[in-house]
């Protein structure tokens, strides 16, 4: 299997997941929605349905907004680990021509003292 079939798949595992996990919040948001409007037991049979609908939507643009903060927060991070990632490979890389030249002198000046 290719990297590029291997990224397909694991894209397609992803959109999966959240396919998944956004339709168990849905089940959760309408269930909640019936047992909030059971302690109104006056309401109608058309009241208690648009009393669950309203519940709904509202819980599910709550969910929404902070599915859409913890994915850009997520990107936030990468971005910033990317980054930082980035500086210490440049400092490792900057470093090694003066270790090398440290660890060449060194040698010589071991080589010369055993002489």
């Amino acid at each position: 299997m290719n990297e590029d079939t291997t990224d397909t798949i694991a894209g397609s595992l992803r959109q999966l997941e959240g396919y998944l996990l956004w339709q168990a919040e849905i089940a959760t948001a309408q269930r909640d929605a019936a047992a909030f409007t059971e302690l109104f037991p006056w309401l109608t049979t058309g009241q208690r349905e648009e009393v669950e609908h309203a519940y709904t939507e509202s819980r599910l643009q709550v969910s929404r907004q902070v599915v859409t903060h913890i994915a850009q927060r997520c990107r936030d991070l990468r971005s910033e680990y990317e980054d930082r990632y980035r500086r210490l490979r440049f400092g490792v890389v900057a470093l090694l021509p003066f270790a090398m030249a440290l660890g060449a002198a060194a040698a010589v000046v071991m080589t010369r003292s055993w002489r």
